[in-house]
């Protein structure tokens, strides 16, 4: 790879703004349409790291996210906290999650729900086959902790998904400090006008298709800073 600034775009397939709106999935229904449009618009290929009830609600979605050439990702299965499993719900949860994904496409990289996942069930990871690891996040002071040995490639995420959202004079002086590689996160239910739900304001401020236009902002920042797109798992070697 080059020294080009590297960055990678990822989505969180999952129910509309857990835990508040866990019950509905307007995000894929009504966000993600607009979404893959503008990655197609914007030729950005994309890691969807997806839900494997999302899959089973919505296998059409997941095929065409893999027939537009994004990589899928495994997210769980509904969107549950991994730190409050046991060892053994916490197998089942991967088992059955990358089981579930690795129906439509081949599976390698894995992001827990709300950026959250014990160091001591990275070997449940491992014996599943992936490769990579996104659960961490460098906006999280556990990310500073002094971590395990693991055959795992681990990629965390560099800033929180509602930054993208900020106003530009602020978010881009914040992009402008990130390092390669950076990796970006949305979801779709931020492409969905949640303004008047009754949300964190992190969750609902310029939803819709505000939140459209700002990342079409970000992502021509970066295609300004000559950064080179990438799926999480051509970051492998």
């Amino acid at each position: 790879m080059s020294d080009r600034l590297k960055v990678c775009f990822t989505i969180d397939m999952e129910p509309d703004c857990p835990p508040y709106l866990s019950t509905g999935f307007r995000g894929v229904e009504e966000g993600l349409p607009s979404l893959l449009k503008l990655l197609d618009e914007e030729q950005v290929k994309g890691t969807f790291f997806t839900t494997g009830e999302v899959a089973a609600k919505y296998p059409a979605s997941v095929e065409k996210i893999v027939s537009q050439e994004h990589e899928l990702g495994c997210h769980g299965v509904s969107h549950q906290d991994f730190t409050r499993m046991d060892q053994g719900t916490a197998e089942k949860e991967i088992q059955q999650s990358s089981e579930a994904l690795r129906r439509f496409a081949p599976v390698i990289s894995f992001r827990a729900p709300y950026l959250k996942f014990p160091d001591h069930y990275l070997n449940l990871l491992e014996s599943a086959d992936f490769k990579i690891d996104s659960s961490q996040a460098k906006y999280k002071t556990s990310y500073y902790r002094n971590a395990p040995e693991t055959s795992l490639k681990r990629i965390p995420v560099s800033v929180t998904s509602s930054v993208l959202r900020l106003p530009h004079w602020i978010r881009s002086p914040y992009l402008n400090a990130l390092s390669s590689p950076v990796v970006l996160f949305v979801h779709p239910w931020e492409f969905v006008d949640l303004r008047k739900e009754n949300l964190r304001l992190d969750c609902r401020f310029k939803t819709g298709d505000v939140a459209l236009n700002c990342l079409r902002s970000v992502l021509t920042f970066f295609k300004e800073k000559n950064a080179e797109f990438f799926k999480i798992q051509d970051l492998l070697n």
